[in-house]
Parts: C-alpha cells; structure tokens; sequence
C-alpha cells in the first residue's frame, strides 16, 4: 500500500469531485504550487491509485431506466467454471459490475438496461445459455438513494 500525505489525500478527493480541474484550480484548492501538484498526480497515475478519468453519465438520459441486482450461483464451482463465467460476463455491455462473492451466491451483477422487457431478453438468452448457472436471483432498484463513485481517503 502507498502511504498518502494530506496533499495526497486533498488531492484525491478533488478529483474525484471533479477530474476535469485545471492543475492551477487544483493546486488552489489544495495549497500547493502547480508543480507539485502535477508531479503528485502523475505519480498517483503510475502508482496505480488513480486508474482513470471517466465521465459519469445518467442512464436514464440515455433510456437505461432499470438498474438490476442479480445474484448467481453456479452448480459447480470447479475453476473451469468460474473462470469460463468470470470471461463471459465480460462481453456482456449490461453487466456493468461483477463481484465473485463468498456466502450464498457465487457472483453479484449490477446490471443496467432500458426496461423489463431488455431484462428478461438477457436473462432468457444470455445468463440462461450457461449450462453450469444454477441460481438466479434479481433484485430490481426502485430508488437510487445513494451513487457515488469518491473514496472516503
């Protein structure tokens, strides 16, 4: 684990609020110089603390209305399966999480499509076409209460 000083740390949670300050504006808000400031982003950047710049985009803008817990357990749990399901749910644009898990299931997707109809079409023929799927269960998002993508560093 990299050790982060309070500049560090200022830094981070700046970008995280906004990735697209200027140096200058950052270097303001944290009290350092811009120097500095680029040269600590940029180690962040090759230490592997920041990943990367996005933009976060409302899905209901753009017609994703229904956002989807669904759990999954595999019959067997053997690496061949768990590695074929781990690069299959890859290919899939709707998955846009997946966590391996411990407890009663093996796998939970936040999945994100349009409406139940898209819905059950990826579960009917995407999810259902593995053999070794032996439980799904789905919990439909009413109300997004809380989203954040910021750390608490």
């Amino acid at each position: 684990m990299t050790e982060l000083d309070s500049f560090d740390k200022k830094i981070l949670k700046e970008l995280q609020k906004n990735s697209k300050l200027t140096i200058k504006e950052l270097s303001d808000k944290v009290g350092l110089s811009q120097t500095p400031v680029h040269e600590r982003i940029k180690k962040l950047e090759r230490t592997g603390i920041i990943l990367s710049y996005v933009a976060i985009v409302n899905p209901e803008k753009i017609g994703l209305n229904l956002m989807v817990y669904c759990n999954v357990s595999l019959k067997q749990h053997s690496q061949k399966y768990l590695l074929r399901f781990q690069e299959e749910v890859l290919k899939f644009p709707e998955v846009v999480e997946c966590y391996h898990t411990a407890g009663t299931f093996d796998y939970l997707l936040k999945i994100v499509v349009s409406d139940m109809s898209a819905y059950q079409h990826f579960i009917v023929n995407d999810l259902a076409a593995f053999e070794y799927i032996g439980t799904v269960q789905s919990s439909f998002v009413m109300t997004n209460v809380k989203s954040s993508t910021e750390l608490p560093v």
